[in-house]
């Protein structure tokens, strides 16, 4: 029997797994079984083994796929510039939203809300599954440090006010990013742009709030 090539082992790997996002997206993690994701690709369900040792692996790689998308663009801009705003540093990752459609590294076309779907899935397995636990927190610290970096050095621009502190800054914008893929998937928010320009506008027209003092700097004048 006559070898597989790489070319072909990738594709049968990205059949597989766009099979899997289907039926993620539409049925759920725990409604799927490998057996599903086999008939979806069409391909036996021994196959599907021989690219992965079991569903948890699938459920990894397109979450890691879904996260790439929404963040990429933030880490991109948080290295490439020295004076991104926070409110930059969200529209960046809302631009990734707003599109239809995607290409995977094999050359495929990705609906973009089927990916997301299941990247929002994922969250639930925080709570039960260590392993996803694990890789999610190292790619969340991951971005925290990337945007935390772009903030101070956006402060030394005058891009970002100086009363911010960077690493509470990195979490505010974390939360929005969050926010706004709960909302695009969960609860119909389509104009992206257009909530990219209000974040823009609110966090452009409001000023830090004051610095809570201790006790020891407080005094009452005589």
């Amino acid at each position: 029997m006559p070898r597989i090539t790489p070319e072909r082992r990738e594709a049968r790997r990205a059949q597989i797994v766009a099979a899997a996002r289907r039926c993620f997206s539409r049925d759920g993690f725990h409604q799927t079984s490998m057996p599903d994701i086999a008939t979806e690709a069409g391909v036996s369900a021994g196959a599907a083994y021989r690219y992965f040792a079991n569903k948890e692996e699938i459920i990894l790689t397109i979450a890691e796929d879904a996260f790439r998308l929404v963040f990429a663009p933030v880490q991109q801009l948080a290295a490439t510039t020295d004076h991104a705003s926070p409110a930059e540093l969200v529209a960046a990752s809302l631009d990734a939203l707003s599109t239809e459609t995607i290409i995977d590294p094999a050359g495929a076309e990705v609906p973009v809300e089927e990916l997301l779907r299941c990247g929002v899935q994922s969250w639930s397995e925080l709570l039960r599954n260590e392993t996803v636990r694990t890789r999610a927190v190292e790619g969340f610290q991951g971005m925290l440090a990337s945007i935390t970096d772009a903030l101070r050095r956006g402060q030394a621009a005058g891009a970002v006010p100086v009363a911010v502190d960077p690493e509470r800054g990195a979490r505010a914008v974390m939360a929005l990013l969050h926010g706004c893929l709960l909302q695009r998937v969960g609860f119909g928010l389509t104009n992206t742009a257009g909530i990219a320009a209000d974040i823009q506008m609110l966090l452009g027209s409001t000023h830090a709030p004051p610095r809570e003092e201790g006790p020891e700097a407080r005094h009452v004048e005589s």
